[in-house]
């Protein structure tokens, strides 16, 4: 990755190109530098031209090393297993569901990573309409099985009225 135009550049530049670009390969991977990494850069982009004339070569090399990451990771086999899909959480009994979804409410609660938040909810959300459409389930078959218990109307009891 080191040219002779890279290599020709200001040591400012060059530190806040590679750590940047190393902040992003890391954040692909699920590993959050943020603490040492954006402090860093910050240090060596005082100038704001500086960020600003590496920010399309930072996109570009930044690009090519996830792609370059994605490829090896998936030819190692350590690409992470894939999301739970509805059919997988059918087969979970409903305490395992329940704990599932105590468990990524702490890591919602937890998670700094904006992306990795908005995935754990979403894996959230999958559980709560797995566990809403089995409770529904639940109460159809029980008010089969009794159907001596008044059913709601669907207007309300106007005698509550004042």
């Amino acid at each position: 990755m080191v040219n002779s135009s890279f290599k020709d550049r200001p040591r400012a530049y060059q530190e806040t190109q590679a750590e940047a670009v190393a902040y992003v390969a890391m954040q692909n991977i699920g590993v959050d530098t943020s603490n040492y990494s954006l402090g860093y850069v910050a240090t060596w982009a005082k100038d704001k031209a500086v960020i600003h004339s590496a920010l399309s070569e930072i996109q570009q090399v930044s690009n090519k090393v996830i792609e370059l990451s994605d490829g090896l990771t998936k030819q190692l086999g350590l690409q992470e297993a894939p999301k739970e899909s509805e059919h997988d959480l059918k087969k979970l009994s409903a305490h395992d569901l329940n704990k599932s979804y105590q468990g990524l409410q702490q890591q919602v609660q937890q998670a700094r990573n904006p992306q990795q938040k908005s995935e754990l909810k979403n894996k959230l959300n999958d559980i709560h309409h797995e566990i809403s459409k089995r409770t529904q389930k639940q109460l159809q078959a029980f008010a089969k099985q009794n159907p001596e218990i008044k059913q709601p109307d669907s207007e309300p009891d106007q005698s509550l009225k004042r």
